[in-house]
C-alpha cells in the first residue's frame, strides 16, 4: 500500500460512512514491510497521549508481519483503535 492508496482509502471509507460513526476509519493495520517500505515516511502526529500511538489523519496504525495493509471500520477495529478521533484532512 502506498501512501497515496492509503489517503484514498481513508477518504472513501469516511465518505461512505456519512454519519454512521461506526463506518468511520478507525485502525489501520500496516503489513511491517509497507511501513517500513514508505508509509513511515507519511506525516504523522505526535502523540497527545502514552495510549495515542502512532497515527496517520489522527487515525491508530497497528504495523504487524501478520497482517495485511488495511483500513478498518470502527466497528471492526473495536477497542484497538481507540480513542477514536475525527479523520484529519490530507497534508
Amino acid at each position: 500500500m502506498t501512501p497515496d492508496e492509503l489517503n484514498d482509502a481513508l477518504d472513501a471509507m469516511q465518505t461512505a460512512a456519512g454519519e454512521e460513526a461506526d463506518r468511520r476509519p478507525g485502525l489501520i493495520e500496516i503489513q511491517s514491510d509497507a511501513w517500513v517500505d514508505g508509509l513511515a515516511n507519511m506525516p504523522v502526529a505526535k502523540p497527545k497521549t502514552i495510549v495515542d500511538g502512532i497515527r496517520i489523519r489522527d487515525i491508530k496504525v497497528a504495523v504487524s508481519a501478520g497482517v495485511v495493509s488495511r483500513v478498518l471500520p470502527r466497528a471492526e477495529a473495536g477497542e484497538r483503535g481507540q480513542p477514536y478521533r475525527d479523520l484529519a484532512s490530507r497534508t
